[in-house]
């Protein structure tokens, strides 16, 4: 009992503080890059008259954005408080943890490149026709306002110009960003140690022997609340099919687990409202599951 506490403490350690290096790392550095990035020409560009085009240009950005799913939240922070149209914001936040140049290399060299095309292509495809679908029905509604407002009266002219400044303000943006997640990065990575050593290991042994059907729905159940990168996926997915779990499953568990974790379910609540949280839950399980069918009816 007491070692299973503290595996558990241990985990939820090195979790916590994976976490919180990673958000403050990255939020110190979109905040220092913004200043001489324009978002205003961004937002035109994501805005195009043709809303087909802005929204590729959502998947595009969170192809050269391959944060995993936790990481790509301060960027989300910056794009909604830049007015980035929503469709595209939701769109980057589904593809930035699935998408990565160097994982898609990988994965052509351990699956091959049929199956490293079809999962680009459905993830890139259905990531757009999700963040459209939450546009229409009106989700954008269920944001909420965490701007970091600057104290100068052109903040991003004045810190182009003088670095220290642009250090200074980005230090002070990013502690107040990360003052408003920090309980939810500890509840989450809690949770998600907890769940990473109390779930059993033959679970997956006697899911593989049933039916693929019911199974890929729960292999993306599964994979949906736990904290997994798809660098470290890769390789237990691998172990999975030389074991003789199929491929299908495998990539709705990959797809579940990178798209989506408990950690980062968590702190998405300082950013949306519960009725968004579930939206984004569905949605990322449906583009799990559907590509694992998708997976099955090419096998067959």
């Amino acid at each position: 009992m007491l070692d299973a506490i503290l595996t558990v403490l241990h985990e939820f350690l090195s979790l916590s503080t994976h976490l919180l290096l990673l958000f403050l790392v990255i939020s110190f550095f979109i905040s220092f890059l913004q200043a001489y990035v324009s978002f205003e020409r961004m937002e035109t560009w994501m805005k195009s008259q043709n809303p087909f085009l802005g929204n590729v240009a959502g998947a595009l950005l969170g192809f050269v954005t391959p944060f995993c799913s936790c990481s790509t939240i301060p960027l989300l922070i910056t794009m909604l408080n830049r007015n980035v149209p929503f469709q595209t914001v939701m769109t980057y936040l589904f593809t930035s943890p699935l998408l990565d140049p160097w994982i898609l290399g990988l994965m052509a060299y351990i699956y091959g490149v049929k199956v490293t095309v079809i999962y680009a292509v459905t993830t890139f495809a259905f990531s757009m026709l999700v963040g459209w679908y939450l546009d229409r029905k009106g989700y954008k509604d269920q944001v909420k306002h965490v701007i970091v407002k600057g104290t100068l009266g052109n903040p991003d002219e004045q810190r182009r110009k003088h670095v220290l400044l642009n250090l200074k303000e980005s230090v002070k943006e990013t502690f107040q960003l990360i003052r408003s997640v920090v309980p939810y990065i500890l509840i989450g990575a809690f949770i998600g140690a907890m769940i990473k050593e109390v779930v059993p290991t033959n679970v997956l042994a006697f899911v593989s022997n049933q039916n693929q059907w019911w199974v890929i729905p729960l292999a993306a159940i599964i994979g949906v609340p736990l904290y997994i990168r798809l660098s470290t996926m890769l390789p237990i997915a691998q172990s999975l099919l030389v074991s003789g779990f199929p491929i299908a499953p495998t990539m709705a568990l990959l797809i579940g687990g990178a798209g989506a974790s408990l950690p980062e379910i968590i702190m998405l609540k300082s950013i949306f409202h519960q009725k968004l949280i579930r939206a984004f839950i569905a949605s990322v399980f449906l583009i799990a599951t559907f590509s694992g069918y998708l997976f099955l009816l090419l096998e067959r």
